[in-house]
């Protein structure tokens, strides 16, 4: 029945399904049962509903058939897009990214290892090498990378010989290291070890072999406390310094020049990114970041007149200080004792350090820095040129010297090292003579106020400010400093004593050999100086120039020929207390000796020097310049308990400015 029916395309669906219903019943069979109304509607559309919707569609299948094939065509073309991307990307990947992803997939075996630099070598003013860096390998520990230290320890033992000093120190350091540094066990190991561990590294993780410059000080203790040295460093200093740029660095300055130039010296530290495989051997090296070399430096130290000056001190204690009065420069700083350098960088035993630091010599200690000496009668031009400022006439006038002095109202006697005096004295006699009684009235006269402040003008009782640590300031001292410090008055003996350099006064051999070149060069003060120029690994020259600090002024400058010409006459004059020194100088010297007393003496008390015990001798000083018409050089030295300055002293500058002057 169905198919003798077409369908009108244009019809609605619901239209033709309604008309195919009502010719279903007209051509429905009579049997009896009963027929359904054609008229009916509300049968008609309950049919309707129980069939399907009024809104009910029926497909085109040609229609469908197109659209599916497009569709198709669509999934397929995006199918290949995505493919071909995904296809890239895989290419990408696999090829042109391998190695980076490589890496990335190792990230535990990739290591950052820091590249210490090389520190800058140290060069006397005319180029003589003082300190440099020599190769050396090192048998070093990584603590944290190591499963048992001490099973560790008792194995390698066995491969490269360990003495009990290596055990020491190397606990030591463990004790105060962080356990991700690398701590040295072994120090200059031979070829022959260096291949024994080679063949055997697998078995101890943690532990390698490193090729580091060893720091190394050609000169061995020659100038050992203006170049200091370097040695491991500790837990305080690392925190002081960029923890970045020390990575990889186990040595630091500890004094001298290698300290207080640190940061020039040791440069800036490189870097490389490497890969390693199981056993820690490097694969490759990723990138690399080189190291900054430290810089050089350039004294002012002559390595030549430095040895004269320790080789003229010889067995005595005490220091010799030469420098330029027109520039500041240091020429020569000696301090006798002195040590082996090489001791500390190399790891120095436990005996030894001990018996460095227990000597009652002292080697470790910086005499001509951190030595604070009464500086006895070389203080006396000082003080004359004080009393020219303050009580001209006075100065200018001459008076009697019996021998001693005393104050009014009291019985104490202040005694001249000369007993029965030296007659009628100047100004000038007095310096020639080193007359105590004439520095007596002086002082008096000027009080401890004037010759505090007349002094501290010059450079008394201050830091000179030179590019070394552990200088020590001195002391001039004054009413208000014994108040604040001793919460006692100022007793008027002791402005007596002050004027001949004894009491509390103090000045280290630097200050004295500053001092007497600001003398030199009529008031001019410069600050001395110990680096001449810095040169980088760019090749950039840094000079360092004079640094002036003030001028002592007077009130006529003929004062400063009266004071100089009495001090040639310490030299040169037929009654100077160094008229032994020079005969035969090439050279005119204008010079001050002194003898600075150690221990207090009762009244008319005396000390035999044969029993007494040495170090209880007074000690023994000079400070001089030369040529005194156009001074070249500043010396001071002290002997420390070496007796009267005149013996002990006088020699030892007289072999220094012969080097300095003759040579040249």
């Amino acid at each position: 029945l169905l198919s003798r029916h077409s369908l009108d395309k244009r019809e609605s669906s619901n239209q033709y399904f309604l008309k195919f219903f009502d010719r279903f019943v007209e051509n429905f069979p009579d049997n009896g049962l009963n027929k359904p109304n054609r008229a009916d509607e509300r049968t008609r559309m309950r049919i309707l509903r129980h069939i399907g919707s009024p809104g009910l569609t029926i497909k085109n299948s040609a229609g469908e058939s197109s659209l599916f094939r497009a569709r198709l065509i669509l999934a397929h073309g995006v199918i290949i897009l995505l493919s071909l991307v995904l296809i890239a990307q895989l290419t990408k990947l696999q090829v042109f990214k391998h190695e980076h992803f490589q890496t990335l997939s190792h990230e535990n075996s990739v290591k950052i290892v820091p590249l210490s630099p090389s520190r800058g070598l140290i060069f006397d003013r005319n180029g003589v090498v003082l300190a440099r860096n020599i190769p050396s390998y090192s048998l070093e520990v990584v603590p944290e990378a190591v499963p048992n230290m001490e099973a560790m320890l008792r194995e390698i033992a066995d491969i490269i010989p360990l003495d009990e000093e290596d055990y020491k120190r190397f606990r030591r350091s463990l004790d105060r290291t962080r356990r991700f540094q690398s701590i040295p066990l072994k120090h200059r190991l031979s070829e022959v070890e260096v291949a024994r561990f080679a063949v055997n590294r697998y078995r101890f993780p943690g532990v390698d072999i490193q090729a580091r410059l060893m720091r190394d000080y050609p000169r061995g203790a020659m100038g050992v406390h203006v170049i200091g040295y370097v040695s491991r460093i500790n837990e305080q200093e690392l925190a002081k310094s960029d923890p970045i740029n020390y990575r990889g660095t186990d040595h630091i300055g500890k004094t001298g020049v290698e300290q207080a130039y640190e940061e020039l010296l040791h440069g800036r530290v490189g870097y490389q990114h490497v890969e390693v495989n199981a056993q820690g051997r490097t694969i490759r090296v990723l990138s690399h970041t080189p190291p900054v070399p430290g810089a050089d430096l350039y004294l002012t130290i002559d390595a030549t007149l430095q040895a004269v000056a320790e080789a003229a001190l010889k067995e005595e204690k005490g220091a010799v200080v030469a420098m330029e009065p027109s520039s500041g420069a240091i020429l020569a700083l000696a301090s006798m004792p002195g040590f082996d350098p090489n001791l500390f960088v190399r790891g120095i035993k436990e005996d030894v350090y001990n018996a460095l630091q227990t000597s009652q010599r002292q080697p470790l200690f910086n005499r001509a820095l951190s030595g604070q000496y009464p500086p006895g009668s070389v203080v006396k031009p000082f003080v004359g040129l004080a009393g020219l400022e303050y009580e001209p006439d006075h100065a200018n006038r001459g008076m009697w010297c019996p021998g001693w002095y005393r104050l009014k109202g009291l019985k104490h006697v202040y005694r001249d090292w000369k007993k029965n005096g030296h007659g009628q004295v100047n100004l000038h006699r007095a310096i020639v003579e080193s007359c105590d009684v004439y520095f007596y009235d002086l002082a008096r006269r000027l009080g401890i106020e004037n010759i505090h402040d007349y002094l501290t003008n010059f450079g008394f009782g201050r830091k000179t400010g030179i590019d070394l640590p552990g200088e020590m300031p001195g002391l001039i001292p004054s009413n208000a400093w014994k108040r604040a410090n001793r919460n006692e008055i100022w007793f008027p003996g002791e402005t007596l004593i002050t004027g001949i350099g004894q009491g509390f006064t103090l000045a280290t051999p630097l200050q004295l050999a500053v001092v007497t070149a600001t003398l030199s060069m009529r008031g001019l003060r410069l600050e001395p100086g110990i680096v001449h120029r810095t040169i980088t690994s760019m090749n950039e020259e840094d000079i360092v120039n004079p640094t002036y600090v003030g001028a002592v002024s007077t009130r006529d400058p003929a004062n400063w020929d009266k004071i100089i010409d009495a001090m040639i006459d310490v030299v040169h004059g037929a009654m100077g207390t160094a008229r032994d020194m020079c005969p035969d100088c090439a050279y005119q010297i204008a010079g001050k000796t002194g003898t600075a007393q150690v221990f207090s003496l009762g009244q008319d008390e005396k000390y035999n020097g044969e029993e007494l015990d040495k170090r209880l001798h007074d000690h023994g000083l000079f400070i001089g310049f030369a040529p005194v018409d156009d001074p070249r050089i500043a010396i001071s030295v002290i002997v420390e308990n070496g007796g009267n300055g005149s013996q002990s002293a006088v020699p030892i500058a007289r072999a220094v400015l012969d080097q300095y002057l003759n040579e040249r």
